[in-house]
């Protein structure tokens, strides 16, 4: 990424956040699909604190409760007991309207299928977020660009999906996360369908997230390079988590 300038997009600084406690806090929460016979445990009794500035990896083999628990502290589910906190506030206690601000302004998404809209620019991708946002034309132009030579895709903003790499259309999907200047960025899985040098580019640039811009990242992997890179760890089996570090 030799264009790239430090992953300083539009940053707001949160440090302003920090006398509010933990960013994201979860408190004796589980996650159970379905009834009866047929119910299905997704995660058990998790209690988990994420401070700003954390670059926390989730891990554990398929069907462990990575997604699930992602799900639940974004605020795309709700669990079937317990709570989950951000910034102190319920988030079982919100109106709809107020969850969709909240991941519009303050939360990234970054995705393994990446979620391109394939007949956009990579730099018309990253303007959605901004554009829905009511955004200016001229502001969110400029902000997605920015966006784009932060990831090293400066020169790439043309460019539309199939013209690009998967790891290039990665880091369109980063910057996409980015450009709102999210306090929380979190990526499911975002190395999974990438080659071993490519994942590891995404995991420095994830990481670069977490320091630079003192954004909270939360990743769920089962890529353990990935992985160690992060500030912290957590593993999960079969929704319950079994070890911390």
């Amino acid at each position: 990424m030799s264009d790239n300038k430090g992953i300083n997009v539009g940053i707001d600084d949160h440090s302003s956040n920090t006398a509010n406690g933990p960013v994201i806090s979860a408190r004796g929460v589980s996650r159970v699909f379905g009834s009866g016979a047929t119910a299905v445990n997704a995660l058990s009794a998790i209690d988990l604190t994420v401070e700003q500035g954390d670059f926390l990896a989730v891990t554990g083999r398929s069907g462990s409760g990575k997604t699930t628990l992602l799900n639940l502290l974004s605020g795309l589910d709700r669990p079937s007991t317990g709570t989950v906190h951000f910034h102190g506030d319920d988030l079982a206690g919100l109106r709809e309207s107020e969850l969709v601000q909240m991941r519009r302004h303050k939360i990234g998404f970054v995705f393994q299928s990446f979620g391109l809209m394939p007949l956009l620019s990579a730099q018309e991708n990253v303007e959605l977020p901004l554009h829905i946002g009511g955004v200016s034309w001229r502001d969110r132009r400029q902000r997605a660009n920015e966006a784009l030579a932060a990831v090293g895709l400066g020169s790439r903003a043309r460019h539309r999906p199939y013209e690009l790499s998967g790891g290039e259309q990665q880091r369109v999907s980063i910057a996409r996360a980015l450009v709102t200047a999210p306090e929380v960025v979190f990526a499911d899985e975002p190395t999974g369908e990438l080659d071993t040098a490519t994942a590891r580019s995404i995991a420095d640039t994830l990481g670069e997230v977490a320091s630079s811009r003192r954004a909270t990242v939360i990743v769920a992997t089962h890529d353990l390079e990935l992985a160690a890179m992060a500030s912290r760890r957590l593993d999960l089996v079969d929704g319950e988590i079994v070890s911390r570090s």
